[in-house]
C-alpha cells in the first residue's frame, strides 16, 4: 500500500509541476476587419492594442479634428472668441463635388462656435474653409499651421493638404497619429461638448432659416445608421472617401471613469450571405472599446510590497550589521490585460556587490525594473531601509592600508629600506673594515719605533 501511495504522490507532483510550467493564456487578438486600428488608455497614454496603427492611411474627414484644434487654440490666444461673427467668403464655400456640407452660402454670417458645430456634427467641408480663413487669412497658410501642429504633437507620419480631408494622395496620417490629435482636442471642453452632440440646431442666419443637423457618428446617433449606438461613447469624428474607406475616431468612458480611445481606418461596409448590411467602422469601433474595457484593468506592477522585491546588500566597514535591506521607492502601474500573471514578470535588479558603511535609510543603492512579455514597464530606485553605522577601528585600518597602498608611499618606503640596508652595511662591513685597518696600522708603527731605537748591544 505504501508503494502505491508513493507513486500516487509522485504522479501528483509531476502534474503540478507540468501545469505550473504552462504559460498563462494570452489575451485573444480581436482581429478587427479594417485597414488599421488602435485602442489607447487615454487617461495614461498607453496603447492597449494596435493593428497597422503606424502605417500611412488616408484620414478623410477625421482631418477636421486638427482644424477644430487650431481654432480652439486661436480662441485661447484671444485671436477669436466663440461668439466672433464670421462672414463666409465665396472662395470658402466653393467645395469639391461630393463633399459633405451644411449648405452655408457666400455672405452668410455665423459665429465661430456655430461653424465648429457645422464642422464636427454634419462634417461640413465649407465650414472648415471658413474657419481656416478666419484663423490664418488663407486656407494655404492654415494648412501650414496644421502641419506645424502635427509636428508639435509628435505626429511623425502625417501630412495635411487641406483642412477638411477631401482626398489627396499627399494627405495622409496613421491611426496612432490620429489618437494624438484627438487626445489634444479632447482637452477642450467646447470640443468635447460638440463631438458628443447627437443633434444640433443651427439658428436662423442672415441668409438661411433654422437648420437641424445630426451627428454622423453611429455610436452617438441613430439618424445616420441603426444598431450601433454605444451609451459609453463620448465622440469623436467620422471620415469617409472611396480611397480612405470608412473611418472613425471614437472615445468612450465606462462606469469606472476610464476613458479609452479607438481609431478604425479603412473599414468597408459589407453584406453577408444572409443579406445583413454591416457598417464596420462603427461595428469594429464599438467592439474594440467593449473588448478593451472588459479585458484590461489598472494594476500596480511594482512597489515595495511586490513579492521578492526586498534585497540584501552586503555592508563593509561595520561591526553592527553584515548587510542592509534595499527596497524600491514609488510604484509602477500600467493598464494590463486581466490575465496578467505576476509570476511571469521578470525583475531586473541592479545593485552593487557591497556598500561601505555608514549607510543611512533612504540612501540610493541601485535600481529595479520590471519586464513582462518582453516589455519593460519602468524602473524604480532601490534605497536602504535602515541606518548602518561605521566601525571607526575598521575605518582607520582601511585608511592606513589605503595609505600604504599608494605608489609614492611604496617608493619612499623602498628608498628608506635601501638607506637602512646601506646603513647596516656601513656599520657592519665598512666601519669594521676601517677599524681593522686602524688596528693593523697601530701595531706596525710600534715595531718600527723599537727597531729604529736599537743601537746594538750595550756594554
Amino acid at each position: 500500500m505504501k508503494k502505491y501511495r508513493f507513486f500516487a504522490l509522485l504522479l501528483a507532483a509531476l502534474l503540478t509541476i507540468s501545469f505550473a510550467a504552462l504559460p498563462a493564456a494570452a489575451l485573444e487578438d480581436p482581429m478587427p476587419r479594417c485597414g488599421a486600428a488602435i485602442v489607447v488608455d487615454g487617461d495614461h497614454g498607453e496603447v492597449l492594442y494596435d493593428y497597422n496603427a503606424y502605417e500611412k492611411m488616408y484620414p478623410a474627414s477625421i482631418t477636421k479634428i486638427m482644424t477644430s484644434l487650431l481654432v480652439l487654440e486661436a480662441i485661447d490666444r484671444g485671436d477669436l472668441t466663440a461668439d466672433t461673427p464670421i462672414t463666409a467668403s465665396a472662395e470658402a464655400v466653393r467645395i469639391p463635388p461630393g463633399s459633405s456640407t451644411a449648405g452655408i452660402k457666400a455672405g452668410e454670417i455665423l459665429t465661430v462656435e456655430q461653424l465648429l458645430y457645422c464642422d464636427l456634427v454634419p462634417s461640413a467641408n465649407e465650414a472648415c474653409n471658413i474657419l481656416s480663413e478666419a484663423v490664418s487669412g488663407t486656407t494655404e497658410a492654415f494648412v501650414e499651421q496644421m502641419n506645424q501642429k502635427a509636428a508639435e504633437l509628435g505626429m511623425e507620419n502625417t501630412h495635411f493638404v487641406n483642412p477638411h480631408g477631401y482626398h489627396d494622395d499627399n494627405h495622409y496620417t496613421t491611426a496612432y497619429d490620429i489618437y494624438l490629435m484627438a487626445k489634444a482636442a479632447m482637452e477642450y471642453e467646447l470640443f468635447r461638448t460638440i463631438v458628443g452632440t447627437a443633434v444640433y440646431t443651427l439658428p436662423a442666419t442672415n441668409l438661411s432659416g433654422e437648420r437641424t443637423f445630426y451627428n454622423t457618428n453611429g455610436l452617438l446617433s441613430n439618424w445616420y445608421v441603426l444598431g450601433y449606438m454605444y451609451p459609453e461613447a463620448i465622440g469623436i469624428k467620422t471620415g469617409s472617401t472611396d480611397e480612405a474607406g470608412r473611418c472613425l475616431a471614437s472615445a468612450a468612458t465606462d462606469d469606472q471613469g476610464r476613458t479609452f480611445y479607438c481609431v478604425v481606418l479603412g473599414a468597408q461596409n459589407t453584406t453577408n450571405d444572409e443579406g445583413k448590411f454591416t457598417w464596420y467602422s462603427f461595428y469594429e469601433s464599438k467592439r474594440l472599446l467593449q473588448w478593451a474595457f472588459a479585458n484590461f484593468k489598472r494594476i500596480t506592477l511594482l512597489d515595495k510590497d511586490t513579492e521578492h522585491v526586498i534585497r540584501e546588500v552586503p555592508v563593509t566597514m561595520s561591526d553592527e550589521a553584515d548587510y542592509v535591506l534595499a527596497q524600491p521607492v514609488g510604484s509602477i502601474t500600467a493598464t494590463m490585460p486581466t490575465d496578467y500573471d505576476p509570476a511571469l514578470a521578470e525583475l531586473i535588479v541592479d545593485l552593487p556587490k557591497s556598500v561601505e558603511a555608514p549607510v543611512s535609510a533612504g540612501d540610493e543603492l541601485g535600481t529595479i525594473s520590471i519586464v513582462y512579455d518582453g516589455v519593460n514597464y519602468g524602473t524604480l530606485k532601490m534605497v536602504a531601509t535602515d541606518d548602518v553605522t561605521r566601525s571607526e577601528f575598521q575605518h582607520n585600518m582601511q585608511i592606513i592600508q589605503s595609505y600604504w597602498a599608494k605608489w609614492w608611499v611604496k617608493a619612499l618606503l623602498a628608498v628608506f629600506v635601501v638607506l637602512v640596508l646601506w646603513l647596516i652595511l656601513y656599520l657592519a662591513v665598512i666601519r669594521r673594515s676601517r677599524k681593522a685597518r686602524r688596528r693593523y696600522s697601530y701595531s706596525g708603527s710600534g715595531r718600527g719605533r723599537s727597531g729604529s731605537s736599537y743601537r746594538g748591544r750595550r756594554r
